[in-house]
């Protein structure tokens, strides 16, 4: 096939797409598409979209449009700075998942039919359903084809070279490169959508877009900023940790109480509870000020447990239901007037909540796979995700 007729037919689907989405479309111009012979169907390197001509041209034009997008949205969702040190292969597959959900969604083109699909999957971010991928290998088929290049990827693939961006853009440097570029590519993208009327994004592609964020904090930084805030006035640095080096802010003569449930129903493995259990004890090595009381709970409060920095973590009790109210149940028993507190819960958000949202800050720490962040009734909802 000749370089001009390769061009046509990408001319041709990117028409097609503008009368079926002007976001995703938009979204395309930001990503040439390169014909490639040494790529089975297509790939992308986060820059570029690398088509094998001969395959393209086998394929109906809808499926043409699908593919084209499916690159572009790989490389607009930076899923490959996203992917870090996770496995290639699981993390195409959750990938690809969440890619099947979102472009099912765009008129006109819809999902390969042949493709499985799992629409609770679907409705999770990339990094949840790799997570759950790895806890169960078996309950997607994982991708035989890569469709993600690294750097690496690309120079044994023959690609290196053929993108715009310098050459010495490795790493770290890359991937800024990339997520400044596709930051603006998104922006200018919701100005077209909104210039011509469009409908609003897919929620799956909102979410997507939402783990993109730069701004958006890790759970640990997240559960950092979160216990050490105090409703009491600081009134300088506590002067007794200043000859070790600490410059920890001293309170005015209140201490804070943290209240700790951890949701033993089966949702929480051994993994999630000493990753979450090493963040809060890191916290409470680094504010004395912070007194920790721990909590089991299934259908049951069981607790509760004194915590300190350096104490072994009790044993989980528990294995049954899970009801979230037995916890709040038990907090106002040992509340007293004018207590500062806050409470975090690890769970995976699936039970019975109060119909009464409590009086104090309250931060859910949501594992992968659990409830939406917005479904929660009250408090704040992040999510944990095992990296």
């Amino acid at each position: 096939m000749s370089a001009a007729e390769f061009e046509r037919m990408i001319s041709a689907s990117v028409l097609r797409l503008r009368t079926r989405s002007a976001y995703f479309a938009s979204l395309v111009l930001f990503a040439p598409v390169v014909a490639a012979t040494n790529v089975n169907q297509a790939a992308t390197d986060g820059e570029r979209v690398y088509v094998n001509a001969d395959y393209f041209a086998t394929l109906r034009q809808q499926d043409q449009d699908r593919l084209i997008v499916h690159q572009v949205l790989h490389a607009a969702l930076l899923h490959l700075p996203r992917r870090g040190s996770r496995n290639p292969r699981i993390w195409n597959t959750a990938c690809d998942i969440v890619l099947n959900g979102i472009i099912s969604t765009i008129e006109g083109i819809g999902c390969d039919p042949m493709t499985q699909r799992d629409p609770e999957l679907e409705a999770l971010s990339v990094e949840e359903v790799y997570e759950l991928l790895v806890r169960d290998p078996s309950r997607y088929p994982l991708s035989d084809s890569l469709d993600l290049l690294d750097a690496t990827e690309a120079d044994r693939s023959g690609l290196s070279g053929q993108g715009g961006f310098e050459q010495e853009t490795r790493g770290t440097k890359r991937n800024a490169v990339l997520e400044a570029h596709w930051r603006n590519a998104r922006h200018q993208a919701d100005l077209i959508a909104l210039m011509v009327a469009q409908g609003s994004l897919p929620s799956s592609m909102r979410r997507e877009l939402s783990s993109t964020d730069p701004e958006k904090l890790d759970w640990r930084t997240y559960l950092w900023r979160y216990l050490v805030q105090t409703p009491t006035d600081f009134v300088g640095f506590d002067r007794r940790f200043l000859s070790r080096g600490l410059y920890i802010d001293a309170l005015a003569g209140e201490s804070l109480q943290v209240f700790v449930a951890v949701d033993t129903s089966g949702s929480i493995d051994e993994r999630h509870l000493r990753l979450f259990m090493d963040e809060v004890q890191g916290i409470l090595r680094a504010y004395p000020h912070i007194t920790c009381e721990l909590f089991y709970v299934d259908a049951e409060a069981h607790g509760p447990f004194q915590l300190t920095a350096h104490s072994p973590i009790p044993a989980p009790i528990g294995g049954g239901g899970t009801d979230f109210r037995p916890f709040f149940a038990a907090l106002e028993d040992l509340i007293r007037p004018h207590m500062p507190i806050v409470a975090v819960y690890l769970t995976d958000g699936y039970g019975s909540f109060p119909s009464r949202p409590p009086e104090y800050p309250l931060l859910w720490v949501v594992v992968a796979g659990g409830l939406d962040s917005e479904a929660f009734p009250f408090g704040e909802a992040i999510r944990l995700l095992l990296e």
